[in-house]
């Protein structure tokens, strides 16, 4: 393997700041797709609604159900220095794991009042990663943070909302993540139920998109870089669909790279070889890099991702660099949306 595959800088994909979508398409299924065929090495395009076409009776989709919650604060201290928080993970009642900037005005023992005081956090920990472990009161916050949290949107949206409409999946169940698994916002349910009716089956796992969604790899090489936990679950109903399918030779297509994540963490082999899925709860830091082998996906549809992600590298391993580096520029080329809010890929 060509050892500068693992070189961060062959990940700098700049995107013109013109072609970073700040809405999203209406309908949401109306969205650009770039179809990409790994084994013929081809790029086309054409509507996501299109994606239904290639799709086979008996297939089994992916979808992750998290759902996103009002995960930023912005708060000041006691002396009224203003501080921002973004919430990560609830590690026990009204006690939060939180990126709060500037870092340099979040000392242990600080609070910080939000909303006149009504909700309050002490700072009680930092840790190695510079992250810091807050304290609410009250401890049970949950219709204040819907009051006086922010809808957690990527820094290159550059607007606000005070409802997640569109940066919500239509499917969204359980709450937890602080990003949308994006590649999901092009369904509706329309979409879904034309699925079905091809006698395509829909499953739904679920990760909680937390720091690893969005952190940078800043190490030269992408080996280096270590990937925060995020929570996972598959219930015994879904590994048991996914796990007939895969007996069946009949195709798992994930939607996104946290469903990505969640399956080949809880994928194993058998006595025989033979791939299946663990139901399991609990954390992954599965760090996906040129190389793997995949045991469970069979396609993906997802979004186009930022420079030097590791949701780039990710994908890039399931496709091959050259042609993921063809593929953006001609979806550049052709004036495709990227990121969250922009246009979709179906990867065959």
């Amino acid at each position: 393997m060509n050892r500068a595959i693992f070189e961060t800088s062959e990940y700098d994909w700049q995107i013109p700041r013109s072609l970073i979508a700040q809405e999203p398409a209406t309908p949401r299924d109306s969205s650009r797709l770039l179809v990409i065929n790994r084994k013929k090495s081809t790029i086309k395009q054409g509507i996501f609604t299109d994606i239904v076409s290639f799709f086979n009776k008996g297939d089994v989709l992916v979808l992750n159900n998290t759902k996103v919650i009002k995960a930023r604060l912005v708060g000041r201290k006691e002396s009224g220095s203003k501080l921002e928080v973004l919430l990560l993970k609830e590690k026990q009642k009204g006690i939060w794991q939180a990126l709060v900037k500037p870092g340099k005005r979040a000392r242990v023992n600080d609070t910080v009042i939000f909303g006149e005081g009504r909700l309050q956090a002490k700072i009680i920990d930092k840790t190695g990663e510079g992250l810091r472990i807050l304290q609410f009161y009250p401890k049970d916050f949950e219709s204040l943070l819907l009051e006086f949290g922010k809808v957690p949107l990527p820094p290159y949206i550059k607007r606000e909302m005070d409802d997640f409409g569109p940066y919500q999946t239509i499917y969204a169940q359980k709450k937890g993540a602080v990003a949308a698994p994006t590649a999901g916002l092009h369904f509706t349910k329309e979409l879904i139920d034309n699925l079905r009716a091809k006698g395509v089956e829909v499953v739904y796992i679920t990760l909680h998109c937390g720091l690893a969604t969005f952190r940078p790899v800043k190490a030269e090489d992408i080996r280096d870089h270590n990937l925060d936990p995020e929570w996972l679950e598959v219930l015994p109903q879904a590994a048991k669909q996914i796990n007939s399918a895969k007996k069946q030779s009949r195709r798992v297509i994930a939607v996104g790279t946290t469903a990505i994540r969640t399956l080949e963490s809880l994928a194993s082999l058998n006595k025989k070889g033979e791939a299946f899925v663990k139901d399991l709860s609990g954390e992954t830091n599965l760090y996906i890099l040129p190389g793997y082998k995949f045991k469970i996906i069979d396609a993906i549809i997802t979004n186009f991702h930022t420079p030097h992600s590791t949701n780039l590298i990710l994908i890039s391993s399931f496709c091959g660099l050259s042609l993921l580096k063809r593929s953006y520029m001609y979806a550049k080329l052709a004036n495709f949306r990227f990121y969250s809010f922009g246009d979709a890929m179906l990867i065959t």
